[in-house]
């Protein structure tokens, strides 16, 4: 099966809509080779994912007219939950298989085949055991930690999801490492045209449950075309796929997932303790139903720092791992202001339009409009910064990631505990407070990145003249 759209000339299209005064950035980026990998693959990550959320941004909207405040707060305590388990059960292995096929593809096409196997087999191992504990599990949080006992069997649906997740991941981070965006693109696509109708017709049909049943069919669509999609990837690449001495990349996992679990393992568990604080509160799952609600609109305009996000890491990778640390450096300030200038234009229009945007769900959600606001600008903060996750990616620097995930959740935990009697826009200023706290730790280090790379410039200036002019 060939996933493909009808051909596209970007560069042409580029150079028909860009205006005269940017014809010289546009031809520097043109005759640059990382600038030329860098557009291509923002422009078909960018097409193919805006094309998905704005789908699934309708179908989200009907869905939650549908279910009501309460209902979709217990579709949103499920997703939670899953995604806090999703965290152990991906083992960070997205991010790995990227970072390594990236860096391997072209100096070691037998080991990247190796890394890409084994990745595929620990999500079949991670993912399917912790699939079994949720289903095993599922009374026991529903009636304890959840305070509704009815969504119990909901919650061993949900453990498809997680298992097809797990999958999921592993596959998309290959493909990123491939810098297969189009491919990639076209995915999205597909399945958020064939995810709109299947999830309107589960909750309408279904309730809740329906709605679950819609969203672990959507991963099985997902998977499948990822499946055939990374298969075609590895034939092109003439890289083996098959587990034939993948146990020697054991150490890949020790090195780096193994870290990188433990840094995205702070943020699944305290969103979903912060969530769960808040559903045991009066009107809990009502409250609930309305950060759900605002936590889409963060799904929205984040996703281009995202995509952003997916085609750096494969060049960072490969460019540090040539030791070039001024173009590394050069292209992570030039990503942190274009998301900037992206994405604080929207978080400023949505949060003036917010008692609006909020209406959409129904009339009981539109007293929900600061929460809403406080959600944008938490956007607006991680987007600007997303860059720098990718270079700590890069550059291995996972267990200082954790470090700085690990602060981020203690002032996320001790403020919802705090502020949480306020309902959801509390839990929201709480989750702000903590990105706040992660600015200044990722300035920082930012900082750091830039003295180093200017030392390293008039380092090799200094040679280079010193060999000149002896």
């Amino acid at each position: 099966m060939r996933l493909s759209l009808p051909s596209i000339n970007l560069t042409t299209i580029a150079y028909a809509s860009c205006p005269d005064a940017l014809r010289p950035a546009l031809d520097r980026l043109k005759n640059s080779e990382t600038g030329s990998r860098l557009a291509r693959g923002v422009v078909w990550s960018i097409a193919g994912a805006a094309s998905s959320k704005t789908l699934m941004l309708a179908a989200w909207i009907i869905v939650v007219r549908v279910l009501g405040k309460a209902g979709y707060g217990e579709l949103g305590m499920i997703q939670a939950t899953v995604g806090m388990f999703a965290i152990f059960a991906g083992f960070s292995l997205g991010l790995t298989a990227t970072k390594h096929v990236a860096e391997f593809r072209h100096s070691d096409p037998n080991r990247a085949g190796r890394i890409i196997a084994l990745s595929s087999l620990v999500a079949i191992a991670t993912g399917g055991l912790l699939a079994l504990g949720l289903a095993a599990f599922a009374p026991w949080i529903a009636d304890r930690t959840l305070n509704a006992p009815q969504l119990a069997g909901v919650l061993r649906i949900a453990a498809v999801i997680l298992f097809l997740s797990a999958l999921n991941g592993a596959q998309t981070g290959a493909l990123s490492g491939f810098e297969a965006f189009r491919t990639i693109a076209h995915i999205n696509l597909l399945v958020g045209l064939i995810s709109f109708p299947i999830l309107v017709a589960g909750a309408y049909f279904g309730g809740l449950t329906g709605a679950v049943w819609a969203l672990a069919l959507n991963c099985g669509v997902n998977w499948l075309l990822n499946h055939l999609a990374l298969r075609r990837e590895t034939h092109r690449h003439r890289i083996p796929f098959n587990l034939r001495g993948s146990g020697r990349e054991i150490s890949v996992m020790w090195r780096f997932a193994l870290p990188a679990v433990f840094a995205e393992a702070m943020l699944g568990p305290a969103n979903w303790l912060c969530a769960a604080l808040l559903v045991n509160q009066s009107h809990g799952y009502e409250e609930m139903g309305v950060l759900g609600a605002a936590n889409q609109w963060f799904t929205v305009l984040f996703f281009l720092p995202v995509q952003l996000g997916q085609v750096l890491l494969p060049v960072f990778s490969e460019r540090l791992g040539q030791q070039d640390r001024t173009q590394t450096m050069k292209i992570l300030v030039f990503m942190m202001k274009l998301n900037a200038l992206i994405v604080l234009p929207f978080v400023l229009i949505a949060s003036i339009a917010s008692p609006y945007l909020m209406s959409l769900y129904g009339e009981g959600f539109r007293s929900g409009w600061p929460t809403l606001v406080v959600v944008l600008v938490t956007t607006g903060l991680v987007s600007v910064l997303k860059p720098v996750e990718q270079i700590i990616a890069a550059a291995g620097n996972m267990w200082l990631r954790t470090l700085m995930n690990l602060g981020w959740a203690i002032v996320f935990i001790s403020g919802t505990l705090l502020l949480v009697h306020h309902g959801s826009v509390g839990v929201a200023s709480a989750r702000a407070a903590g990105y706040m706290l992660q600015t200044v730790w990722m300035l920082a280090f930012v900082h750091r990145l830039l003295a180093a790379a200017r030392t390293a410039t008039r380092a090799g200036a200094s040679d280079a003249g010193g060999r000149t002019n002896p």
